[in-house]
């Protein structure tokens, strides 16, 4: 699976939105909370939600198969958008 984002995309969050299956969220790194990372919430557990990276060879990938559920405090919000750049100029 192809990652949805690349690194230097911008996004539009929005903050404390409730969160699918299925959403970019973007949540603060559990062993480092002053991090924030952009992972894909697979699941609602009674921990937390299971957030899993889109590529899960990338090299330095850490995602809930590294430090498990992610309690819902530590989650900042949804991604709604990408918004730069646009289509049209990303590299292919």
């Amino acid at each position: 699976m192809l990652p949805a984002l690349r690194p230097g995309d911008l996004l539009w969050v929005r903050r404390d939105a409730p969160v699918r299956a299925g959403d970019l969220v973007v949540a603060r790194l559990p062993s480092d909370p002053s991090l924030l990372i952009v992972k894909r919430a697979a699941w609602e557990t009674g921990e937390g939600w299971w957030l899993e990276s889109d590529n899960q060879r990338a090299p330095g990938r850490r995602d809930s198969w590294d430090f498990g559920a992610v309690p819902p405090s530590l989650l900042v919000g949804r991604v709604v958008t990408r918004y730069w750049p646009p289509p049209f100029l990303r590299a292919r």
